[in-house]
């Protein structure tokens, strides 16, 4: 079935110059609405088009997150460069057990194509994010589509490696923050591969950016900061396997560590700046003279 791109807008407001809006549409992928934001900086107001920058947020996050906590739009209307926020999962299609856990189902799509019943009916987040969605950023965004970079956050983060190293010519910029670095050998990601794909491990290294790295490394530097007061950091995030892989592959990556910083927003907001900047260098994007 080919995506949808008709698109609603459920709200518009002015920003730096630029517009934060949030829309609607359906998705053929996940069979039923999903919702992104965007944000279109003042040199795509006349209708020139620019490069598009989609961040992939974490677990129990929404498309809104991004926009209200990053404080990303400044920076990205100086820099000539449209955001792009999805959803992180289906909402409300009666699946049971979606809202049982915080950290699978609801606000927990991982950015994957799930397998297994009854996740497969509607849990399609990687064909959303790679067809149903540019699809319609591009029939109703000035958008510069040739010229595309992704990055995210903890699960956004392992969501935008991988989809950066299954479509390197895609996405042709990628970055994280605080990534799930070897979502195979952590709980979070063993959760989420067995409920969405099965027990097959051959399935699981589709999804794992340490995996898809030694098999596939690309040309694109990949920016990676990471706090080092992360609670979440040596259960869950592991970024020394995540490095292990980059170094064994030779694949080109810069890994900060950033003293006290924690998992938050806080962080993010803090590096904002800088990966911004990665990704406008790597876009050719226009900023302001």
């Amino acid at each position: 079935m080919a995506p949808s791109s008709k698109v609603e807008t459920l709200s518009e407001q002015r920003c730096f110059e630029g517009l934060q809006g949030f829309y609607r549409h359906h998705s053929a992928a996940c069979g039923g609405a999903m919702r992104f934001a965007v944000f279109q900086p003042p040199q795509a107001m006349n209708g020139n088009k620019v490069p598009v920058l989609t961040y992939l947020a974490g677990l129990t996050c929404t498309e809104e997150t991004f926009v209200i906590k990053a404080g990303a739009q400044r920076m990205a209307a100086q820099l000539g460069l449209m955001l792009v926020a999805p959803d992180t999962s289906p909402r409300g299609v009666g699946l049971p057990g979606e809202d049982d856990d915080w950290d699978f189902g609801t606000g927990a799509g991982f950015y994957l194509d799930a397998e297994k019943s009854p996740w497969d009916s509607h849990y399609k987040m990687y064909s959303y994010i790679t067809r149903d969605l540019p699809a319609a950023i591009e029939s109703g965004f000035p958008a510069e589509m040739s010229r595309q970079g992704i990055f995210g956050h903890s699960m956004g983060g392992h969501g935008a490696l991988t989809l950066h190293l299954k479509n390197p010519e895609t996405y042709r910029s990628v970055s994280a923050f605080a990534p799930i670095g070897a979502p195979m050998r952590c709980p979070w990601g063993v959760k989420a591969f067995t409920n969405y794909l099965g027990e097959d491990q051959d399935a699981w290294r589709r999804y794992d950016a340490s995996e898809l790295i030694r098999a596939r490394p690309s040309r694109a530097k990949i920016l990676i900061d990471q706090g080092s007061s992360d609670q979440f950091l040596d259960e869950q995030l592991k970024p020394e396997l995540l490095a292990e892989a980059c170094e064994a592959a030779g694949q080109p990556f810069e890994l900060r560590m950033q003293p006290g910083y924690d998992h938050s927003y806080y962080f993010i907001q803090s590096f904002m700046e800088d990966h911004l900047r990665h990704h406008a260098t790597a876009l050719g994007a226009r900023g302001r003279s």
